[in-house]
Formats: structure tokens, sequence, C-alpha cells
């Protein structure tokens, strides 16, 4: 599981030690030799008391100097910012990124509540309330936008387009096919962000292993959803070599997902799901329906691992959204523009295993690949 480090200014506190004599200093008038056992004694306990004050002072420098360097890193950016972020749904990858987002600006001296007020908002999958978002912020003339996911990112570009308000996105999987950045991968106009595209040749592979018998793969996408379509593209494209069909069904809205689920898994040996937003907010239902039919879905990304799917050859949306504020803060600070910086991917993907949700529909998982989870959970926990 990810560990978030929040960002903090670090003080570093004299520590004085001290030693403190006991006993009376009374000599003893039997002999010399008591006498002068007392005074070596005494010698000693000066020299070791001097040995651990030059000591202790010299890691108190240390310490003031690592503090020292500590809160050069996290100083505040000079001046007062706006930042509004729209988010396209809620559910945990990409309220992860959001969350990493903010840190990725701490760490470059962007603190909320000291120089950066932030307004956030959530389309709650809706792509007309994204529009109206974005245009909102353009309204209220912040500093900049950041965008979580594709449709919250191309609501944002086509918002700010004639302003000169920067966008930085997230979670975007395919700019390209969204029209946010061009073949090579320079931006279109002054927007810019992070891509959070699938591994998808490493899910095949995985999902063979622990299926070695399947044959069938389902996919459920929402057909508005641009980086969907050119994701499922991507795996029609190599399913095959890992001897593999997919079968897709494309629905309209959320409602739609329930009928949907129920009829493909009666068809498919197991689910991938993608990080389609519509489908990862109903991602219950689908989980629901595969488990009545005994098959497996596996995830895209830890999330949905922790929440009941088996697997996932994922990213760490945590990670995903520091890297997009660290973007962010470079456009903020002057450094360079939006319109400069090509797109970044994160693109080593990690192994995450749910044995609780494999246990639920009888499914035994190797031990060998259970071995080589970066992160494995044996309850799965729905919010």
């Amino acid at each position: 599981m990810k560990k978030k480090v929040l960002v903090s200014i670090l003080t570093a506190s004299m520590m004085v030690v001290s030693l403190a004599g006991c006993g009376d200093n009374r000599k003893s008038a039997d002999t010399e030799s008591a006498e002068s056992a007392t005074e070596t004694v005494a010698e000693e306990s000066t020299a070791d008391a001097a040995t651990e004050e030059t000591s202790t002072e010299e890691a108190t420098d240390a310490s003031t100097e690592e503090a020292s360097d500590e809160t050069a890193t996290a100083e505040l950016f000079e001046g007062e910012y706006t930042i509004g972020i729209s988010q396209f749904a809620e559910h945990g990858s990409l309220d992860n990124c959001r969350e990493g987002f903010i840190e990725g600006l701490a760490q470059n001296g962007f603190v909320e509540g000291e120089n950066l007020t932030i307004q956030f908002q959530n389309a709650q999958a809706d792509t007309a309330t994204a529009s109206q978002i974005s245009d909102t912020f353009v309204s209220d003339n912040v500093n900049l936008i950041c965008a979580i996911a594709t449709p919250s990112a191309m609501s944002a570009y086509n918002s700010a387009k004639d302003t000169e308000i920067p966008v930085i996105y997230s979670a975007v999987s395919d700019p390209v096919g969204a029209e946010l950045a061009s073949e090579d991968g320079t931006p279109v106009g002054n927007i810019t962000g992070t891509s959070d595209a699938l591994a998808v040749t490493e899910q095949l592979e995985m999902i063979r292993e622990i299926l070695p018998d399947a044959t069938k793969i389902g996919i459920i996408y929402t057909t508005s959803e641009a980086n969907s379509v050119s994701t499922i593209e991507e795996y029609k494209k190599y399913a095959a070599d890992y001897g593999f069909e997919i079968v897709d069904t494309g629905i309209n809205t959320l409602a739609d997902l329930d009928m949907a689920a129920s009829d493909l898994v009666s068809k498919v040996d197991c689910i991938n799901n993608l990080t389609d937003n519509t489908v990862v907010s109903g991602l219950q239902t689908v989980i629901t329906a595969a488990n009545d039919a005994g098959i497996p879905v596996f995830g895209s990304e830890v999330e949905q691992v922790k929440v009941g799917c088996v697997a996932s050859m994922g990213l760490d949306y945590y990670q995903l959204g520091i890297q997009t504020g660290e973007m962010a803060a470079s456009v903020l600070k002057g450094e360079v523009s939006a319109s400069e910086l090509e797109y970044q991917v994160i693109d080593e993907p990690s192994l995450y295993v749910n044995t609780a949700a494999a246990d639920k529909i009888g499914l035994t998982l190797d031990e060998e690949l259970v071995g080589t989870a970066a992160e494995t959970y044996d309850t799965i926990t729905v919010e």
C-alpha cells in the first residue's frame, strides 16, 4: 500500500545531555588507595562527560543543518495563488491523484492555507458539469486549473484555451487520442500534464499466468470516454499474443452498468476493469455480478484491488499526483510554460493482489506469483 508522506518543516530541537553526579564527596580516611580510586573514577567520569557533550554538540549541529536544508526545500514561494481543481468523478484512484497533486505543490513551495488557495469541484461523472466547473474557474481567473481525468481535462482545455490560464491535467490515459497533445507528445496549447496509460501487455501476461485456460476477457467501458475507447483498442491489438479474445460492451451512463455486467459475465472467463471513470464509480456492481458467476475481476490500479478485484498490474495514483504537482509548481514559478512541457507518463507498473477476493470465488493463486506482489491484501475494503 502506498505510503503518503506529508510535507513538514522540520524544527531541530537542542538536546542537552546532563550528567548528574550522585553520592557524597567525602573522602574515606581509611587508606590512600581508596582516595586514589575515587580520583580516578572522577577523572574518567569527567572525560566521559566531555566526550558525550562534544558528541551531543556535533549531533545537534548536524541536526540543525539537516533541518535547515529541509526548511529550504519547503520554503514558501513568494506571492498568493489560486488553483482550481476539477475532478471528474469520486473514487479512490482520482482522490489519491488529487491528494498527491496537493502534496507535490507543497513540496515545491505552494502550501494550501499559506500562499495557496484551492477551489475544488467534483463533476460526479457528468461531462456537462465538468464544463460548468471549468467555465467557473476561468471566470474566477484562477492562476492555474488542474483537471483530473480525461473528460475534465478536455473541458478545462476548451474553457481556458482563449485565456492565459494554464491547464495541468492528470490521469489522462491517452492525451493524443483526447486531442490534448500532438503525436510527438508536444502540447496542443497551454496545457500539459501526466498520463496514466495502462500497462496493457503486462496486465495480459498477469491474467494468463493466473488463468492458464482462459480464452475470453470481458471489458465494460463508457462510449463517451475517449481514454477507454483507445485503451480497448490497445487490448485488442495485443490480446491474441497471449491467447485471448476481448469481448467488450459499451454503456452510456452508470444506470446501464447493472444490465451490462450481468450479460457480460455469462460470456467470458474474467472481467478486466479499466480506469473508465463511470465504470469505476460502479465497480461494486461489476464485482457482484462476477462473483455470482464465479469469475474474477482484474483491476487496473491498487484501489480497485483493495475493494475486491483479484489482482492488477497497476499504477500508484498518489505518486502520479505528486509528479503532476511538481509540473504545476514549475509553471506557477514561471520556470516553464505549460505549452513547452511534454506530457509525462509513469510506466513502471507494480503487481497488487487481493487473496480474499480470490478466495471468494474459489480461485487458487500461485504462491510464487503472490510473493512477487508489491502489496498483498487479505481483506476486501469497501467504504
